[in-house]
Parts: structure tokens; sequence; C-alpha cells
């Protein structure tokens, strides 16, 4: 009698491709991230969609009230599916900077938090829907930009301004080796900036701390 040998761990679970394989160029790819102040504390997730040439199709971003970050990555990515779900796309790409999100959703790590697994659970009903999933971590600075909606919502839920839009696409460039004044609030143990910083992880910087005036 003939043994077959067993299926590797995890294989067709998500129907994650291998990475030497590549997805479809009609594949779309959605960067996700979910943030928390105070973890737990005000969360939210942001969720930028791209198309196959690389064209932003979509912007999300929603505040979910008090949580941990990992709860509110874990709404990101149900979010991106859901939109890729009710927009009939057939191969999609998930961009995530949480590890713990990645390797879960790989099969490399077990759900032991009892707030993550029914979100676990949902997130992986979901994935096999897809002709062609895969999840890929990313590092933080490949993913400002859902990032950067993320803070957005916890900053509109917490009544601070959007920052002004840039008018014009030749403003110079920011001088990362020159100083400059940046707004940020502290808040539940922890200093919030108010604009995200295009710094490599791992970057010094000297805070001098002075009372902003009141608007």
């Amino acid at each position: 009698m003939l043994k077959r040998n067993p299926p590797p761990l995890g294989a067709g679970l998500f129907r994650d491709a291998p990475p030497e394989q590549k997805l479809s160029s009609a594949a779309y790819r959605a960067n996700i991230d979910g943030g928390s102040r105070g973890n737990p504390g005000p969360a939210s997730y942001g969720v930028v969609i791209r198309d196959g040439s690389g064209q932003i199709v979509a912007r999300l971003k929603k505040y979910i009230g008090r949580t941990t970050n990992n709860v509110a990555e874990y709404y990101g990515l149900i979010a991106a599916l859901d939109y890729a779900q009710s927009h009939a796309i057939r191969a999609l790409r998930i961009e995530s900077d949480s590890e713990l999100l990645v390797k879960q959703m790989r099969g490399q790590y077990k759900v032991k938090s009892e707030d993550l697994r029914p979100l676990f659970e949902r997130a992986k009903k979901m994935s096999q829907t897809f002709e062609t999933f895969r999840i890929d971590h990313v590092y933080r600075e490949q993913n400002r930009e859902a990032d950067a909606l993320a803070n957005e919502a916890m900053d509109e839920a917490d009544g601070v301004p959007p920052r002004p839009a840039a008018t014009s696409k030749s403003e110079p460039a920011i001088d990362k080796n020159t100083p400059r004044k940046l707004r940020a609030r502290y808040k539940n143990g922890a200093l919030h900036l108010r604009e995200p910083l295009d710094l490599a992880d791992g970057t010094e910087v000297e805070i001098l701390l002075r009372p902003a005036p009141k608007p």
C-alpha cells in the first residue's frame, strides 16, 4: 500500500501564495494598518487599496472605539477583504506591518487571544473566497499611507482639525537634517504626533517640550 505524504502545515488553508509564486498582474494590493492610543485606548484602522496597475482605488478609515492595536489591525484586514468581495476582486494581496497578524493568518502563530479569535476566524473564512490570496509582512515605512489614515480617523474622533493639504506639487522637499517644529499632544501617558514623520525605523531625534499656544 502506497503511503502519501501529508501536505505541509497550512498548505491550502488560506490559499496563500508561496514566496516564489507571483500573483497575476490583475491582483489588487491592500495596505492595512490599525492603531490604538493607549493600547487599549481609542483605536482605528486605515486601508489603502490599489488595482493591478498600482493606482489607488480606495482609501478606507474608521474609528472603532476603545480597544487594542491587534484588534484594530484585524478590523483593517476585514475591511480590506470586505471591500474586495463587494467589488468582485478575485486576486488580492494584503500587506501589513503587524507580524502577529500576518503569521496568524499564515498559520505560523496560534491565536491565543479571546478578543482576536472571532476576528481571525472571520478573516480566514473571507480569505478563502478568493481565487488567489496572499498576505505579506512589510516594514512600517512601506505602510505609511495606511498608518496616516488610521491616525486621521483617531484625530477626527478626538476633534483634532485635519492637517492642511499641500497646495502645490512644487513645494520643496523637507530636509530631514534640518530641525523643524511639530505639534503633538500628550494623552494616556504617551506623546502623539499630529503629523507623520518620514524617517527610517531606529532614527534618533531630540525633543524640546514647550506648551504650544492655544488656537
